[in-house]
């Protein structure tokens, strides 16, 4: 996959916006297949390198006949010049690849990262020292494992947000210092978690929600689910676990606008028919009109 990797990043540092579109899986196919035929013919090993084609876009190739013209060549020079060739520095051919390479390096491409995002900056300032240290490909390899170990950080550990209304609107976003004048509602706390729940992260969601409710002390928690495409059993257990919990302290958990497969889950579960109809919701502004109309009847009741 790695390979797949590579070859992409590879040719679409080349492409150009009135290129086709890069299919890094033909990429390798098509360096697979060349290396089969060099296999059956005797030829040397095959890849996509960098600096090569570098050289070959700098003098105007765009076509496939730049690389049959520099093979045409490259046989000739074998076939005459090696001789006087071979006494060339290698330190000539570095400088070529040098001279062709420079215009690869953008440092605009690293501000502009760096503005819009900090962690794929450093993504970058890994690439690009491990290719400089390494060598192009373990230097991109590196970077790639770099990369993954990030996302499955983030993965491992999503977000939870406590959702608020915007004040004279119907817009539900989650609390902010940004936005101070979001209402919320007594007793009734409506959490947000965002991803894909499975064995990783259940415990860490599980205790980030165990956080709020014992911060908030909500008569009721509804769990907004619109941010979670899939729940794994080990999240199903723990989203139990959460409602058993919550039974304990006098609480009411509503499940909220759950995703068809998440809503299967829970169903083939029978954590539906623990819940009752009555705490499946549509979505977070039916929640909201429902507490309030459980609400209301107490606050328009006579003071004794």
């Amino acid at each position: 996959m790695n390979f797949v990797i590579c070859e992409g990043l590879f040719a679409r540092a080349f492409a150009r916006p009135d290129d086709p579109p890069i299919d890094a899986n033909r990429e390798l196919v098509a360096t697979g297949v060349g290396n089969l035929a060099g296999a059956v013919l005797g030829a040397m090993p095959s890849g996509g390198g960098t600096s090569q084609t570098a050289v070959v876009r700098s003098v105007g190739g765009r076509s496939q006949r730049a690389s049959l013209v520099c093979a045409a060549t490259a046989l000739a020079t074998m076939l005459l010049l090696a001789p006087v060739l071979s006494h060339m520095p290698n330190a000539t051919l570095a400088a070529v690849v040098i001279f062709y390479s420079v215009g690869l390096i953008q440092p605009a491409e690293f501000r502009a990262i760096l503005a819009i995002r900090t962690l794929e900056f450093r993504w970058a300032v890994i690439a690009a020292l491990g290719v400089l240290t390494l060598g192009t490909l373990n230097g991109i390899v590196v970077a790639i494992i770099v990369s993954l170990i990030s996302l499955a950080s983030q993965v491992a550990n999503p977000p939870v947000y406590v959702i608020g209304r915007k004040r004279g609107a119907d817009v539900l976003r989650p609390v902010s210092a940004e936005h101070p004048d979001d209402e919320t509602f007594e007793g009734l706390l409506i959490v947000r978690p965002e991803g894909r729940l499975f064995f990783a992260n259940a415990q860490i969601v599980a205790d980030k929600i165990h956080a709020l409710v014992a911060e908030h002390k909500p008569r009721v928690l509804a769990l907004d689910m619109s941010r979670v495409p899939d729940l794994e059993y080990s999240a199903l257990q723990a989203l139990m676990l959460s409602d058993k919990r919550a039974t304990e302290r006098r609480a009411i958990v509503w499940l909220v606008d759950l995703s068809p497969s998440v809503l299967e889950v829970v169903r083939r579960a029978g954590f539906d028919q623990r819940l009752g109809r009555d705490r499946l919701l549509f979505n977070a502004r039916i929640a909201i009109e429902k507490y309030q109309a459980m609400e209301r009847p107490a606050s328009a009741a006579p003071a004794k």
